[in-house]
This record gives C-alpha cells, structure tokens and sequence, in this order.
C-alpha cells in the first residue's frame, strides 16, 4: 500500500511541513514520485514517521533519533547506544522536572505573598518579579 503525504500526516497527527522537513534532514528516506511528481510512501515510511514522532513526543533532539535510526540499520550491534541515547534523555528530563518544581514553588511563594486588596504600588507580586518602575518605584 502506498501514501500520499496527506495520508502520512492524517495517521500519524504529523503536520505535512515537518514531514518535509524530516525528509530534507535525512530522518525520511525520499519518496517515490508519481509521474504528476506526487509524493507516495510505503509501510515502512509510515512507521519510520511513528517512531520519529514518539522520539520527539518523548523530547529527544534531532541527533538522537538520527542515531537510533542509524542503529536500527544494523540489527547485530548491541543496543548500548540506544541504552545510552536513553538515560541521557532521562537525565534531561528529571532536571526539567526538577527545574519546574522550583519555579512552582516560586510562583507560590509570589502568589500567596499577595492577597489582591493593596494598590500597585504595594503589589507584592510586581515586587517579586522586579518590574520595580510597574510598581512606581524608580531602579
């Protein structure tokens, strides 16, 4: 069976531009061409696109994905890199979560600093994010 880029994208919810996008990168093999010069894809286009897109949905950068693709075209190497690939994405993601929850408990600490009945010049809010001349005060 074959498809066209609008089929690509309806099944996978990968809008039509990053299709193209991802075949100028190399991540897509290029497409056979209709004798109109109309893209058409295979199986295996479409399920190369899936994995591509729960890489990205998984936040993997660019590199990463080209080289799991490049690994999954050599079936016999150990999976160490993709392991590795991995834990790294892991780490980035737990110092994001980390991240995050230090501007929670920030924007918390701002939000209960305020409880809505002073002036602007009083807002503790504007004070806490430092727009001192919102607040009528001159740096």
């Amino acid at each position: 069976m074959d498809y066209s880029i609008g089929d690509l994208s309806k099944q996978t919810g990968v809008k039509v531009p990053t299709i193209r996008y991802y075949e100028k990168e190399g991540l897509l093999d290029a497409p056979l061409r209709t004798e109109g010069n109309q893209r058409r894809y295979r199986e295996t286009d479409l399920d190369r696109l899936g994995f591509i897109k729960h890489c990205r949905d998984l936040g993997l950068p660019m590199p990463a994905i080209r080289d799991l693709i490049e690994l999954s075209q050599h079936p016999d190497k150990t999976c160490e890199q993709a392991d590795q690939i991995a834990a790294t994405q892991l780490e980035s993601v737990r110092q994001r979560i980390a991240h995050l929850k230090k501007l929670e408990a920030e924007l918390e600490r701002i939000a209960a600093s305020c409880c809505g009945d002073h002036t602007v010049t009083e807002c503790n809010v504007l004070k806490a994010f430092g727009d001192h001349s919102l607040c009528g005060n001159e740096h």
